[in-house]
């Protein structure tokens, strides 16, 4: 209330009159979508490929509330840049800092359009008030404009941006790597840094991409270097997940450790007969275990050794040191598994030889092609 004295005829007197309530004003982005910030947060704003960390309630614009992330108690996360949230939220994410909270309204053609989306409506404007709880940000891209580059035969490219004094990689190591992988605009589509969690794999084995057995082959223990993968080693023509097909990679990599691992040793089949199960399976008794054997639904415990018949070694959990476990006659692994391995007992080991019908088939997977006969030396450690 504001007091105004005003003068008539010579004397004095007052009144009050009522002040306008100003009413808050929305900045209009040019992308399309309106937001008011209600209270200020620190830092720098979010930028494309921080991972962030939203609590948010979502109301039609009759306050109709839609969804509460507070009532579930958990912000949800997302990667800025990944298309994991409507577009009008990716924008808006990237006007904000950490504890900001905000109002924000977005249009139709930024939110779902013209579908109806569970409870939403077709063509609905979206009102979200969000609090941003925290934002991680993306690790620093590589600075590689200085640094040699060296083409190799099949095309990959790499640049060693930090030499590391460890030892140089070879097939058959067990390696140690924190990485971010980009598209050729450098968006980031995976990084070991958001998971806080490096990639462990045995070099040379097609556990990864070819481009990545390939690059990390030159590369030494404390190395920082990035890797240009061309699509025909990488995902190829299908592409993969969030991968388009025929996309050229780029990987930031930096090797942590590697490890020498005892080899896989094929077992000794000299002398043994090959038996062979209705279905198709051989196998050849190299130990015989004791006990029951294991019955469907039972939880077994086995080190193996896998093998292309040509003898190429494709996967072994001997050569990780870590046992596999698997629930019998689940579907968890193929066919020709849980048929052969339900033959063993406890301290058995067997070779089982599994005809391609049994196996991966006409597709085949990763280092495996199709149509491939395989052969497992499994160890049935314990059954539970």
């Amino acid at each position: 209330m504001t007091l105004i004295l005003m003068f008539i005829a010579g004397a004095w007197f007052s009144c009050s009159v009522q002040r306008p309530v100003p009413q808050p004003v929305f900045t209009e982005d040019p992308s399309g979508f309106s937001y008011l910030i209600t209270e200020r947060g620190q830092g720098e704003v979010a930028a494309i490929n921080d991972v962030v960390k939203v609590h948010y309630t979502l109301m039609l614009e009759d306050s109709t509330i839609i969804d509460n992330s507070h009532e579930r108690g958990e912000p949800i996360s997302f990667k800025l840049g990944s298309g994991q949230v409507i577009k009008g939220w990716e924008m808006a994410m990237t006007r904000l800092r950490k504890n900001d909270k905000a109002t924000i309204i977005i249009p139709p053609d930024l939110g779902y359009g013209d579908q109806q989306v569970g409870t939403i409506p077709a063509g609905s404007t979206l009102y979200f008030d969000v609090e941003i709880v925290d934002i991680i940000r993306a690790p620093e891209q590589y600075a590689v404009e200085e640094k040699e580059v060296v083409e190799t035969q099949s095309g990959l490219k790499y640049a060693i941006v930090e030499k590391g004094d460890g030892v140089k990689l070879q097939n058959g190591m067990r390696v140690k790597v924190h990485y971010s992988g980009y598209f050729e605009d450098m968006t980031m589509f995976d990084s070991s840094h958001e998971r806080q969690q490096p990639i462990e794999i045995t070099l040379g084995r097609g556990m990864v991409i070819r481009g990545w057995d390939e690059g990390l082959g030159y590369l030494n223990v404390g190395d920082k270097a990035r890797l240009w993968i061309p699509y025909q080693l990488a995902y190829g023509v299908q592409g993969r997940g969030p991968i388009p097909p025929r996309s050229n990679l780029i990987f930031d990599v930096e090797v942590l450790e590697a490890v020498e691992i005892p080899g896989a040793t094929p077992f000794n089949t000299a002398g043994k007969d090959t038996l062979e199960t209705e279905s198709g399976i051989r196998y050849i008794i190299i130990e015989e275990g004791t006990g029951d054997k294991p019955e469907r639904g039972s939880i077994v415990n086995v080190h193996y050794s896998g093998y292309l018949t040509d003898g190429t070694l494709f996967d072994s959990s001997v050569e990780r040191g870590q046992p596999f476990r698997f629930v019998i006659g689940q579907g968890q692994v193929i066919p020709g598994w849980d048929e052969g391995v339900a033959l063993m007992r406890a301290g058995a080991k067997y070779r089982l030889i599994i005809p391609a019908e049994l196996g991966y088939g006409e597709r085949g997977a990763g280092p495996i092609p199709p149509n491939s006969e395989l052969i497992f030396d499994i160890e049935l450690l314990e059954i539970n």
